[in-house]
């Protein structure tokens, strides 16, 4: 039986989150690699911050009145973010996850986006040939990091919680890194107060909206970078991505007692800028 695909409701919001936990859950245990959401209701929480944003739009794919997979994506303009995609393992293999990327990709080309990303498990092969077959691009292979709290600070780098005031710097230092700012995701890591910005010399160098799986940071060096992962008091859900190539950076987790938990892979469709300095993408892009 084919399975129908529209647009997600607040009704699909459980079903949507047991998809989700059973899809990555399969997966992860088939490649001996921990599960991106612990529980059903992990994968329920994270889901209802989508339902509730009016920026985001997601698609379920039915079968026999069985909601089968999900997939989401946002607007963060100039940057669509794609993410997550699921599908229950009992419907995989099925073209189900193409059917709904193309959905997606077709919400976010009518509204004229210069550019769509995602993160994907690079472990997950069968869905690294689905994005670059529907025109994605690999940019950046990442590590996720894992582990107990640095608590170090670095001298002539001071650490601290962000504020309002600290936006429009803040803006401006991502604009320099990505060519674009990232207001939306800050302006929510200020609310919830796991936003922290570091500053040398009397002004901002670099800022995270949360070292965490669904957080970003930008900094001006490598050093700057380091003093935010330091003073970090905890690195939320699966872990935190730093880009592998960034030798220097990945050597200094490592050292510091951080593991590596998973490798995964920046994708892009569209416009895309390579980074000028420092920085860390969220598991959205």
């Amino acid at each position: 039986m084919d399975a129908s695909i529209r647009p997600a409701e607040s009704e699909d919001l459980v079903a949507c989150a047991g998809v989700c936990y059973r899809a990555f859950r399969a997966i992860a245990e088939q490649h001996g690699f921990p599960p991106d959401f612990d529980s059903e209701e992990s994968a329920r929480l994270a889901m209802a911050t989508f339902d509730s944003n009016p920026l985001t739009y997601g698609v379920v794919a039915e079968r026999g009145g069985q909601i089968v997979g999900s997939t989401f994506i946002h607007d963060r303009r100039p940057v669509a973010g794609v993410g997550p995609v699921t599908v229950d393992p009992s419907a995989q293999d099925d073209g189900v996850g193409r059917r709904m990327m193309e959905d997606v990709l077709d919400w976010a080309w009518e509204r004229e986006f210069p550019a769509i990303r995602l993160v994907q498990s690079a472990y997950h092969t069968r869905s690294l040939a689905l994005y670059a077959s529907l025109g994605f691009d690999v940019r950046e292979p990442l590590s996720c990091f894992q582990g107990p709290p640095i608590g170090e600070s670095i001298p002539g780098y001071a650490v601290r919680r962000a504020t309002a005031e600290d936006q429009t710097a803040c803006d401006d230092l991502c604009s320099v890194v990505h060519g674009f700012s990232r207001r939306f995701e800050l302006a929510r890591g200020i609310e919830r107060g796991a936003a922290m910005v570091v500053e040398r010399e009397g002004r901002i160098t670099g800022y995270a909206s949360e070292l965490a799986f669904w957080g970003h940071g930008v900094a001006e060096t490598d050093e700057d970078l380091k003093a935010l992962i330091a003073a970090a008091p905890s690195f939320g859900g699966p872990g935190f991505l730093v880009p592998s190539r960034n030798a220097g950076l990945l050597r200094w987790c490592i050292a510091r007692g951080l593991r590596i938990v998973q490798p995964m892979t920046l994708m892009t469709f569209g416009w895309y800028q390579e980074p000028t300095s420092a920085y860390f993408p969220s598991v959205g892009f």
